[in-house]
């Protein structure tokens, strides 16, 4: 057993006032959190181990306060211990939107999942949170290059390309930041959204939430990097969510968000393919790297569209994609 494993078991033993409880790993995760599932008599409840100094687990207390008060269905925390890094939360069991999404399934549980986005958007206090700014935006697509590119693939773009990508972050950029600015959970798809019997989804995974651009998470959501569907599909749970904002006050030009959540979507697209090479090369995670083709096939999915991304779309076509075997 290992030190960390100690300390753990030592700190769950204290506060549950019982060593008579067993553990068993739960689910792999994007960072270095790592998560158990707590046996005790006849419940369970989920153990989260998120070490410090690489995580911190205030955002996530906080943020639990946040959705609370909204009416959102997150994990109750029955115990913590900040400085070690350990909570002790409810369990929505193993019953993930990844798992359970189908074309019989879809309608209901994406529509409940856009209510829920909808309820945190028009609810949810956002003073605390952090700003989704253009420092921390550009940082995002520089993974891209640095990890996808240069460290996963190789690759060293040329002074014309490099002269594009920084064209295209300015455009990413003011796109994002010309947009209506709510609670962003940042990370809102089918590995963190869990089907629960009642108040579904359970979300999970929202500590590194943010004040950021509206559309966001609803192309974190429709376009997501585990899971793909139709554009028509897509084209139709927009115009839900959108309908849904006017039924709470707020009216949006449809062809301009249209274009906000197409280009949020390259901003994050390239982020998380950046993150997936991350994965396998500083943390030996090494199956996200199946789910690159799919993530990039949505920027290239919009390059008749918008001609600003044809520079990228070259890029990714002729360079990365060829370089994966399997095209999800």
């Amino acid at each position: 057993m290992s030190q960390r494993s100690e300390l753990l078991t030592h700190w769950l033993s204290e506060v549950l006032n019982t060593s008579d409880f067993r553990l068993k790993p739960a689910s792999e995760d994007a960072s270095f959190r790592s998560y158990h599932r707590l046996f005790l008599q006849e419940k369970t409840y989920i153990v989260m181990d998120a070490p410090p100094p690489q995580e911190d687990c205030t955002p996530f207390v906080q943020v639990t306060n946040t959705l609370l008060a909204c009416d959102i269905n997150v994990p109750m925390i029955h115990h913590m211990n900040l400085q070690q890094g350990f909570l002790l939360l409810d369990d929505f069991g193993n019953d993930l939107y990844l798992d359970k999404l189908s074309s019989f399934s879809v309608k209901q549980l994406y529509s409940d999942a856009i209510h829920a986005l909808v309820r945190m958007q028009s609810s949810a206090e956002v003073e605390k949170l952090p700003v989704y700014d253009d420092s921390l935006l550009r940082r995002e697509m520089q993974l891209f290059t640095e990890w996808l590119l240069k460290k996963h693939l190789n690759i060293e773009l040329s002074n014309e390309q490099n002269k594009s990508m920084d064209l295209l972050s300015d455009l990413l950029v003011g796109n994002a930041l010309e947009q209506p600015q709510s609670f962003v959970h940042r990370d809102f798809h089918s590995r963190n959204l869990m089907v629960t019997k009642l108040k579904n989804p359970g979300v999970i995974d929202y500590q590194d939430a943010v004040y950021g651009p509206v559309s966001y998470d609803l192309v974190s959501l429709l376009k997501d990097c585990y899971i793909e569907w139709p554009r028509k599909e897509i084209d139709v749970w927009l115009e839900f969510y959108l309908d849904l904002l006017e039924q709470n006050g707020t009216e949006i030009d449809r062809n301009k968000f249209r274009r906000w959540f197409d280009l949020m979507g390259v901003q994050r697209h390239l982020k998380a393919s950046g993150i997936f090479a991350r994965l396998s090369h500083r943390d030996g995670k090494h199956g996200f790297l199946n789910d690159i083709p799919r993530t990039l096939s949505y920027i290239v999915a919009l390059k008749a569209d918008y001609e600003e991304l044809l520079p990228l779309c070259s890029i990714i076509e002729e360079s990365v994609l060829p370089e994966f075997k399997v095209f999800v």
